[in-house]
Formats: structure tokens, sequence, C-alpha cells
């Protein structure tokens, strides 16, 4: 028998990261669905873990099936969208795509499967606590087709339309976190707020659950800005060194800002900060020095915050801050990649060759970072909005859960199951009191009030609903 063709110039340490990397990126995915749990009320935290890793499952199938051949094809001629050369991983083996040269093809195209996997589980986070199960399913496999294989195409295809005007985005500003943003953004818009935004207070239901989150995101974002650089060169260890000094600074600007406006501090913005500290440095991770990374958190650190304060007082109703988080962060990012890029970093790779960014005099980058930017903000929002009306328009999926199902939460109406057993004790007595029968309207009996987690202002008093069911169930 003959052997495979052998291909020298694979890196066994190269392969080696990049499969580690892939398995801290997976880590992310239950991290982010248990941070989304420890943010919403104990009724709806189960389901956001749950839709969270079958986002991993559903996108491993479409991932599989087209959706690498359509993200990062290396044969397509065209510059929006890759041909279906690699369809069911067709010659997706021991040969190396041309965006990672030293590791064999299969470990590039399931690395990059975990980012493809981990957006959808963002955007999601947008519509928590009113989103049915079976809609968000079906949308996921289509939003991944029609929205992010795009932008990465642009972006990090060898023939992408970005890719030749010269983008700098390393780990993903345009595809993971500004269309995730976006697409949150985007759900708002066709759900609207949840029942009784504005008239009652809410809080996180359990921060040790978002430290835990957060501790798995934290952990699994080396891999992600890390993963794909060179080890030989040492940018993987810049990358890595910039991604924690980003959440470092942003985690302590944000709680600063918050102290100054509440006079106490909080385990949760502390997380919030460092979150939008590394989504900002996402796409220049690798890219810049690690002093560049000090500015960068702090920008993240102040511009997020005030975009989680100006959705509120638009009434914007993202319990999980999504959009503020990394979309405002992701298109920060990217801009300030364009300021930072440092072609003395980027140069450290044998054979390649930037102008670097505005510190090294090129100001030209930066209209090629806004062209980016705008393009998947616009892309994402857009295709994202008809993508969830049209579907709305079919019974079956629906997104919104109804009026009962809100109230009696997500976890017991959508899954039959509960994070808690207090939960499902209490969702089953409020389903079966002879109230909960009558109406699917929700009375309110006494004028409540609302606060987002992160709202500081002063709590408005709302005027008492009418309807004939019980009331909200907080838990």
């Amino acid at each position: 028998m003959s052997s495979p063709t052998r291909v020298d110039n694979i890196d066994m340490g190269a392969t080696v990261w990049m499969i580690a990397s892939t398995a801290l990126v997976f880590l992310m995915i239950p991290g982010l669905g248990y941070f989304y749990s420890g943010m919403v009320r104990s009724k709806n935290a189960l389901s956001l873990v749950f839709l969270c890793m079958m986002a991993l499952a559903v996108v491993t199938v479409q991932w599989v099936v087209w959706g690498y051949s359509l993200a990062l094809s290396e044969t397509s001629s065209n510059g929006f969208i890759g041909d279906l050369s690699h369809w069911l991983y067709l010659n997706v083996d021991y040969r190396p795509h041309p965006n990672a040269p030293t590791v064999p093809g299969v470990v590039f195209a399931t690395y990059q499967c975990m980012f493809a996997a981990l957006t959808p589980g963002l955007a999601i986070g947008g519509a928590a606590e009113r989103i049915r199960v079976l809609p968000t399913i079906v949308y996921i496999f289509i939003w991944t087709t029609v929205v992010y294989d795009p932008i990465a195409y642009w972006v990090w295809a060898p023939n992408g339309w970005l890719t030749k005007l010269g983008v700098l985005d390393f780990a993903g500003g345009c595809a993971v976190e500004t269309a995730s943003g976006f697409a949150a953004l985007a759900f708002y818009f066709v759900l609207g707020k949840r029942r009784g935004f504005g008239e009652e207070k809410w809080q996180p239901h359990n921060h040790l659950n978002i430290i835990l989150g957060f501790a798995f995101l934290f952990f699994g974002w080396f891999g992600f800005n890390a993963g794909g650089a060179s080890l030989v060169s040492g940018r993987a260890g810049i990358a890595f060194m910039t991604t924690n000094i980003a959440a470092a600074v942003a985690g302590i600007v944000w709680v600063a800002l918050a102290f100054w406006q509440q006079r106490r501090f909080s385990s949760f913005h502390f997380c919030s900060g460092a979150v939008a500290g590394m989504v900002c440095v996402t796409p220049a991770a690798s890219l810049v020095s690690t002093w560049a990374a000090f500015p960068m958190g702090a920008v993240a650190g102040l511009f997020c915050f005030y975009a989680v304060e100006l959705s509120l007082r638009l009434g914007i109703d993202d319990c999980i801050d999504v959009f503020a988080v990394h979309g405002v962060g992701g298109v920060l990012g990217v801009m300030l990649t364009g300021v930072f890029a440092d072609k003395h970093v980027i140069g450290l790779d044998a054979g390649v060759v930037v102008a670097g960014g505005l510190i090294n005099g090129n100001a030209h980058q930066l209209l090629i970072q806004l062209a980016a930017a705008s393009a998947s903000a616009a892309w994402s929002f857009g295709v994202s909005y008809v993508v969830l009306r049209a579907m709305n328009c079919v019974p079956i999926f629906r997104f919104r859960v109804d009026a009962a199902a809100e109230d009696h939460g997500l976890d017991f109406t959508e899954l039959g199951e509960a994070g808690y057993s207090f939960v499902r004790d209490l969702a089953l007595g409020h389903a079966h009191s002879p109230t909960a029968k009558l109406s699917s309207k929700h009375q309110i009996t006494e004028a409540p009030t609302i606060q987002h987690p992160h709202d500081s202002r002063p709590v408005l008093k709302g005027s008492p609903s009418s309807g004939t069911i019980a009331d909200h169930t907080p838990y």
C-alpha cells in the first residue's frame, strides 16, 4: 500500500498549539452559557446554557456540510462568498490552508469551527428570556450560512474583498464581535422588550455563575486570540499578553466608572468590563505591541460602559448587553487596530510585509478598517433582521414565547426542565393556579420598578397594568 503524500512544512509545535487552542475556544461556549445564565432570572438560566451548546452542535453540522467552504475557500474566485470545493470536508485533510501553512487543513478547519459555533451563541443573548427554542435552532443554521460565513470570507479568505483591500483583523473583530453584536440588536427590533421591562426591578440571579462563565471565557480567549499566531516568531506570546492586559485594564476602568456612580464595587461590572477589553483587542491581538493593549482596554472600558448607559436611556432591552459590549467593542477594536497595528510586530513572521497602522504613518489603514467595520455591521444587522422577520411570518417559527410562557420561564415551558429545583416547583405551582388559566395577560397589583443590572439611575415607578392572570413570577 502506498503511504499518504507527505507535507514537509507541517510544524508539529504549531499543530499541537492549534489543537490545544481549539479546545480552549470550545470551553468558551459553555462558559458563555454560564455567563449569560447568571445575568438573567433563575427561571431562564438553563435555556441559555442549552442554546449555547445547541449552537455548537448545529454549527458543527453546518460547518462540515458547507460552512467551512463558504467561509474560507481558497479556490473561489469572487470576493463575496466561497465556493463548495470543501463541502462535506472534501479535501480537508493533511493539506494546509493558505491561512495556516504549517498545520494540517483539518486542524485549521476545526479550529475555525469553534469560532463559528461561538458567534451565534453570542448573538442570541440579545433575545434572552423571551425566545423559543425550535426557531432559534433553525435560525442558528441559517444565520451562520448567510451572515457569519460571508463576513468571514470577506475578511479572512485569500480572495475576500476586504482581504484584498488590506483589512487587518486577526481574530474576529468583524465576523465574530461586530456581527454578533449587531445581530443581537436586530433581535431586539424584531422581538421587542421583555414583559415588565421598565416597570419591575430584576437583578442577575447568580453572580457566581457570572464569574464562573467569565473565567471560562477569559481562559478560552487566550486560545481564541493566540491560537492562530506563530509560536516561532513570538506573535502568539504577544497575542496572549495583549489579551490579558486589555481585559485587566478594561475591567478596572469599568469598575471605577461604576464605583463613581454607585459608590460600591461589583463583580458583575468587573466581568463585563474585562469581556469588553478582550472583545476590543481581538482583531489586533498579534498585530500590535503589548503596550497598545493599555489604551485599547481603557477605551473599551469607557466606551462600552457608556454604550450600556445609552442603550438603557433609549429603552433598548438587551439584558445581556451583547450590542453594547460586542457590537460597540467590536467596531472599536477594528478601528483601533488601524491605529495601533505595528508593522514591526507583524513583520516578525518571515515574509510578511505590511504598512502598519496610524502609528507607522499609514492613515489610509483607518479608512480600510472603517469600511470593514461598516460593511460587517450593516450586513449583520440587515440580513439578520430580514431573516428574523421572514421566519416570524411562519407560525411554527414564531420566535417569541407567549405571555404565560414568559411569566413561567423558558426553562419550564420550552425545556420542561429547570436549572434549580425551587424554580421547577414555583413554575409548577404557578402553572396549576386557577388564575393562570384565565388569560395570557398579566396583572401587576402595585406599581413595581425595574432596573437593568448595569443601570444606576433613579428608578421610575410605572403604572399598574390590567389583566386577569397572576402577577409576574420574579424568580
